[in-house]
């Protein structure tokens, strides 16, 4: 998110208004006398103008009292002086109307008077019925470059659009990750899967998770297309070949060596290495079968299952591990984990939602880890 672009945006809406009304208003009185207006109150509304103009907002309201105290007003001449006001307001913030409430909200936030943009001049456009919601933007950007980043996410919430940018910057410069997250999941459930990236990388931040959860994170870079650099290609690899599923490893390792990200012997005896232990596993599958049956817990058959789902084989995964829960397993937060990507490989979302939700919420790297599957299951086609 480019906060200088924001700024500079959001200033160019408000002053560019403000341009576009006094073009508008200026052309009222100059044509005075063709619409009605006497030389009075004509002659002394363009002074008003042209001190308007210079930046002297005292001489030119004078200028108008003036105008004001021609006898006998009439509509023409009344319209032509209530523009004038507006367009005094608009240039100098002088006067008492909505005009000049955004006049000053403007001036004050181009001059980097942000104290005065968040209270005075926010009140002021409140108390007129005139505070938009861009204006509402202006104001948390008034915030961020005060370095009030908590008021920031506070007076931005809700606005959408770019607004979610904005927070995730001042959610990013208080280290709020659970704000960041918030935004991000919110921008993706929208359809914006651009947004994947940097939610994952914000979930890689999460205190203690362990190596099967961080494969749990690169699996889903694998999915959703935002694996980064050789190191997550490399890394991807080596954790499936650690866990007992090598064609996982296949898989991280010949995606990276297609995006030309991995190359060089490394990448190629990785690649091989993986290859060749995927080969022996399935030529050997009914003896990994028979191994995870015969043991004494269900441990084996829910790592059997978790190398099923890598295989692609989703439904036999899902029997597989169900039966390793049925017999016992010391970690049960990892075996509902592998449930839950068996379902998805098995193109059983809400099954795979229902196991991810069972993983245990005290354990807040598996329950963070698990909650970012289910926002894959929920978003993914």
């Amino acid at each position: 998110m480019k906060t200088s672009f924001l700024r500079s945006a959001a200033a160019a809406f408000l002053l560019g208004s403000a341009a576009v009304a006094s073009i508008a208003i200026v052309a009222v009185p100059m044509q005075a006398e063709a619409a009605g207006v006497r030389p009075a109150v004509g002659n002394a509304l363009k002074e008003a103008i042209a001190a308007a103009s210079s930046g002297h907002g005292s001489e030119a309201l004078a200028k108008v009292h003036q105008a004001e105290s021609v006898p006998s007003l009439t509509p023409s001449e009344q319209q032509a002086i209530s523009q004038t006001k507006d367009y005094i307001a608009a240039k100098t913030g002088s006067g008492s109307g909505s005009a000049a409430c955004r006049a000053k909200f403007a001036n004050d936030y181009s001059a980097g008077r942000y104290s005065d943009v968040v209270g005075a001049d926010t009140e002021c456009l409140r108390a007129k019925g005139q505070l938009t919601g861009n204006d509402q933007l202006v104001r948390a950007q008034a915030y961020y470059l005060m370095g009030h980043y908590g008021e920031c996410i506070s007076a931005a919430r809700g606005l959408g659009g770019s607004a979610n940018e904005l927070i995730m910057s001042c959610a990013y410069k208080s280290g709020d990750q659970a704000t960041m997250r918030g935004v991000l999941e919110e921008l993706i459930t929208g359809g914006k899967t651009q947004y994947w990236a940097n939610y994952l990388t914000s979930v890689e931040n999460t205190h203690g998770l362990k190596d099967h959860q961080t494969l749990d994170i690169l699996r889903l870079r694998l999915k959703t297309g935002t694996l980064r650099s050789q190191e997550d290609y490399m890394l991807g690899a080596e954790l499936a070949l650690q866990v007992g599923s090598p064609q996982e490893a296949v898989d991280f390792a010949q995606k990276g060596i297609d995006a030309k990200v991995l190359s060089g012997d490394r990448a190629t005896r990785l690649l091989t290495l993986a290859k060749t232990n995927a080969a022996k596993d399935q030529a050997n599958m009914a003896g990994l079968q028979k191994a995870a049956d015969a043991a004494k817990t269900g441990d084996a058959a829910v790592k059997l299952g978790e190398e099923l789902t890598g295989f692609g084989k989703g439904q036999d995964a899902v029997a597989e591990i169900q039966k390793g829960i049925a017999k016992g397993v010391d970690d049960k937060s990892g075996a509902q984990m592998r449930l839950g990507q068996a379902y998805l490989a098995a193109g059983q979302k809400d099954a795979a939602i229902n196991a991810f939700n069972k993983i245990d919420k005290s354990d807040q790297a598996a329950s963070t880890v698990a909650h970012v599957w289910v926002l894959y299951a929920r978003t993914s086609h």
